[in-house]
């Protein structure tokens, strides 16, 4: 794609578009980003603490400013968007204040001497992040570093660059040395060459299993760390003891929430036969008593997705599912609107020889599969290339621990949905990436421990 597009997905009408960056604005950033970091690194983290608080209470400001902003370009509900300004608001405070604990240097017991781990600023930080969150995925990246002495260099998705450039505007605003953050509108190739420069240390990547790849492969081929937090295909496990209320509540939006566009959103609902049409009912209720409409308008709760790009992807998945046996149980009625809707569906008899069994659905579609037991649901979970999420919905929450324990993922949520925090870490395993975001294992993901032992005697 040869430049960015800001569309509004609702009208699918073209708001702005924006040139790639220019060979002189990459030299000047990487430029920028270097003499920032080599001033960061002789620093101590909590002198930052002051100026990320600073950046926060700038969101704060500019919060229905950056919300309108998002649901304008990608089409979220306005009140997901406010949600979303909040989450980030709060993911700055939590470093600010726990940072500079968490970087002090750590003691190691050695017979060889005193011993112990500074933990330092390797370099620029290079962040592919993706359209579903605008906003989110740029702070759990920025904040984190920020407070480390890693500059960022923010490559963000093709359809949101309203958002790019008004979140580097709201940190600049807030008063942040220059360089914190900077965003580029890189091409693909663009891409590669400042993965390739010397002044770039780390690459922090949210995305698609192919576009990670991608990256992946060219940080790996200029030897620079990365974290990879790719696509997921989220088991929801029903067992038999679920309370009917927690279920009802919990499949309230965790098909819905984003309209279904969240890596970890609960994907395949995997369910005892004992509760497979109580869970079909809440299903059905939930995707029929939706209002498609003005993402901006607080009535509205069924938005459209990102683009019409994206809707139509997910719907020559879906045609392609039900060519190889997929049943459609429900799909809502249609919608009268030029906006790139997707109407809601729920799928079932999908088994191991259908292209979706194996494929993440970015939308609202529900993929409901019935089992015997436990046993057969924690297989059918694991059987997957993904791994990022998953749910357990039982009354038994010891019981839901150790069938948590099996199931091969980076996260799970007991009697609930997907869920995210600044404390709490976010990634996954296999196919769906590696390192971690957020907490203190988020705040480590490119920081250099470097060894000091004294050996004199």
């Amino acid at each position: 794609m040869s430049k960015y597009e800001s569309i509004n997905p609702y009208t699918n009408q073209l708001i702005k578009s924006y040139p790639n960056a220019t060979q002189q604005e990459i030299d000047q950033a990487l430029d920028v980003g270097e003499k920032l970091y080599l001033t960061w690194y002789n620093q101590l983290p909590a002198t930052r603490s002051k100026s990320l608080h600073e950046i926060a209470n700038n969101f704060s400001k500019h919060r229905k400013e950056m919300a309108k902003t998002m649901t304008l370009e990608m089409g979220k509900l306005y009140q997901e968007s406010l949600e979303e300004v909040d989450l980030c608001i709060n993911i700055c405070n939590y470093y600010a204040d726990k940072a500079p604990s968490m970087l002090e240097p750590t003691t190691l017991e050695s017979e060889l001497g005193s011993a112990y781990y500074l933990k330092q600023s390797t370099g620029i930080i290079m962040a592919c992040e993706p359209w579903n969150f605008p906003l989110y995925q740029v702070i759990r990246v920025f904040a984190p570093n920020f407070m480390v002495g890693n500059p960022i260099i923010l490559k963000h998705a093709h359809n949101v660059p309203a958002s790019a450039e008004l979140t580097e505007k709201i940190i600049e605003e807030a008063g942040a040395p220059k360089g914190s953050l900077q965003n580029l509108f890189l091409s693909y190739d663009q891409i590669g060459d400042v993965i390739a420069d010397k002044r770039v240390q780390g690459v922090a990547v949210t995305g698609s299993e192919r576009g990670g790849s991608s990256v992946a492969e060219a940080a790996g081929k200029n030897i620079k760390k990365s974290t990879m937090e790719l696509g997921g295909n989220d088991p929801f496990i029903v067992l038999a003891d679920a309370d009917p209320d927690v279920l009802r509540n919990v499949l309230g939006d965790a098909r819905t929430y984003n309209c279904g566009q969240v890596c970890t959103s609960s994907k395949r609902i995997i369910v005892v036969e004992s509760l497979y049409n109580e869970v079909m009912n809440i299903l059905h209720d939930t995707f029929a008593s939706l209002r498609p409409g003005e993402p901006l308008n607080e009535s509205t709760t069924l938005a459209p997705m990102n683009s019409q790009k994206a809707a139509d992807k997910l719907a020559e998945q879906v045609k392609k599912g039900i060519e190889h046996g997929a049943m459609v149980n429900y799909q809502y009625p249609e919608i009268k609107s030029s906006g790139a809707f997707f109407r809601p569906m729920i799928l079932t008899n999908i088994d191991k020889k259908n292209p979706l069994f194996n494929e993440e659905l970015f939308g609202p579609v529900a993929e409901v599969f019935k089992v015997k037991n436990e046993e057969e649901a924690i297989s059918l979970a694991n059987d997957s290339s993904f791994g990022l999420g998953s749910s357990v919905i039982s009354s038994n929450v010891s019981h839901a621990q150790e069938v948590a324990s099996q199931i091969e993922t980076g996260m799970t949520v007991i009697n609930g949905r997907w869920i995210t925090a600044p404390e709490l870490p976010f990634g996954g395993v296999k196919k769906s990436g590696y390192g971690r975001e957020l907490s203190e294992l988020g705040l480590m993901s490119f920081v250099n421990e470097h060894l000091v032992i004294d050996v004199s005697k």
